[in-house]
């Protein structure tokens, strides 16, 4: 589906689907009357003992009196409970039930509530997310023609004139979610670690300055954490450098930084063969980067943001890392890798000092697909919130909670610290069995210094996630309107 959104104030009915709002004690949209002329929909309601719980749905085909062909009845619950969420689930709730339809009138307005522009942007953005299909690689039936069919979506409020300028901010929001949708649902045969640069190169079409560093450059760097991943593979690894530029001079940038592990195998320390197809999503941190710098360049942001991300594929040639063998990072500090498929950790070890050492930013957020104990302790709900600075925490927890991209703070400290110290290098890149998803965060926080400084471990939510009314995707696009409303709650100037 090719979603098409316009917002009127006109309440006239055109052929297609009609979209009316029920709440809890029966009063139904503002205005319906022009879509169901002789109250078909409240007999339906009556017929059916439809109780108007919060996104139930009841469907009347044909109604009499109507110009409509169908009548959709959503139910909006309890006035008085409807938060920012509930209008971007009902858009996706909607645009579930289109079906044939390609005109879609929505009715938004009730009696107990005129939604405010931004709830009617937030309609827009849940029917735009719940839009989103991958099937690039599905072949179309014998004598049709594969294109997305066009469907126009009017939504009726009063609200209608400032809910417009609000538009083109969502189709920011909406297009970076797609993007990092797209790259996580990709086969990691099309997407390696060039590809990968290549699609944060295209955001310069957006204004954002874009540099490639190459294992050339990364080997004077120094980065021999990142690059011992990469040695197994026949791809060449790369590091993409965005920056927006939207805020003072002068001013200090958010920095966002994603481990870009194209597809893990495991390396020598090889993973069990069962679900291992599912390692091409090992980059949805990276994925989440990429689609937050979309969102962020294509709304115009007033921030300065940085964006970084390692690109690597993890494999177990004759040329790999093994078990034992000790690197040297950026940092000049000394791993001894004792298991190649805790590879993640090494990547942003020198992702985010390089980030640190050039940019000098106010704060550090990295996400990364880093542990399956993450999911363990807090299934695929929350993603794990690990951090050296309160005040950074905080933001980032509300910032979640606005989105529905939900975190859980976990503990740090130095007991689990010592977990990973070695006899033969300054650190071991695991710490044991117990407390692994910590035990991987304080092995970052060693390459951050005194800056304040979050990890995101998204490994349950990223991929295969919880589906819900604006995703059914197997790539979720967690964390790219988590860290967009991040940015503009906090930096925007």
């Amino acid at each position: 589906m090719k979603p098409e959104i316009v917002f009127s104030r006109s309440n006239k009915q055109t052929a297609g689907l009609a979209v009316i709002l029920m709440a809890a004690d029966g009063d139904g949209s503002v205005g319906a009357n022009n879509a169901d002329p002789q109250g078909v929909a409240k007999k339906a309601v009556k017929i059916s003992e439809f109780k108007a719980k919060e996104l139930a749905t009841l469907d009347v085909v044909a109604p009499a009196g109507s110009v409509a062909d169908r009548l959709l009845i959503v139910g909006s619950g309890e006035s008085g409970e409807r938060d920012e969420q509930f209008w971007i689930r009902l858009g996706g709730q909607i645009c579930a039930e289109v079906k044939t339809a390609k005109k879609v009138t929505i009715w938004l307005d009730q009696a107990d509530e005129k939604p405010s522009p931004e709830a009617a942007a937030g309609v827009a953005l849940g029917i735009l997310l719940r839009a989103y299909r991958f099937d690039t690689y599905k072949t179309s039936k014998k004598g049709e023609e594969k294109k997305p069919k066009n469907v126009r979506f009017t939504i009726i409020t009063s609200s209608a004139a400032s809910a417009k300028k609000l538009l083109g901010e969502v189709e920011a929001i909406a297009g970076g979610v797609t993007l990092a949708r797209d790259l996580v649902n990709e086969p990691a045969n099309i997407l390696g670690p060039v590809e990968f640069a290549a699609k944060a190169r295209e955001l310069t079409r957006l204004g954002v300055k874009v540099d490639i560093l190459t294992e050339r450059e990364m080997k004077k760097l120094g980065m021999g954490a990142l690059l011992g991943v990469a040695q197994g593979s026949v791809r060449a690894p790369r590091m993409a450098v965005m920056h927006w530029s939207g805020g003072r001079a002068r001013e200090k940038p958010v920095a966002l930084v994603g481990k870009g592990v194209v597809f893990d195998t495991g390396g020598i320390s090889m993973k069990p063969a069962a679900g291992m197809e599912d390692m091409k999503g090992d980059m949805g941190g990276a994925a989440a980067v990429i689609g937050a710098m979309h969102a962020i360049a294509a709304r115009k942001a007033k921030a300065n943001v940085v964006g970084i991300i390692g690109l690597v594929e993890n494999m177990p040639d004759g040329n790999a890392q093994r078990p034992g063998d000790i690197v040297t990072s950026m940092s000049g500090q000394t791993i001894e890798v004792l298991n190649t498929d805790a590879e993640g950790r090494l990547v942003l070890a020198d992702a985010l000092w390089y980030c640190n050492e050039r940019f000098k930013p106010c704060c550090m957020v990295n996400l990364a697909t880093l542990t399956g104990a993450i999911m363990i302790a807090l299934g695929k709900n929350h993603a794990g919130l690990f951090s050296n600075d309160d005040a950074l925490a905080a933001r980032l927890t509300t910032a979640g909670l606005a989105t529905a991209e939900t975190l859980w703070r976990m503990p740090m400290g130095p007991d689990y610290d010592k977990l990973i110290d070695s006899k033969n290098a300054d650190m071991k890149n695991i710490g044991g069995r117990y407390g692994g998803a910590i035990t991987a965060a304080q092995f970052l926080k060693r390459f951050v210094g005194d800056t304040p400084w979050a990890h995101l471990d998204i490994a349950g939510t990223a991929m295969g996630s919880i589906s819900n009314e604006i995703n059914r995707s197997w790539g979720s696009g967690f964390g790219v309107r988590l860290l967009d409303r991040f940015v503009k709650d906090n930096y925007e100037r």
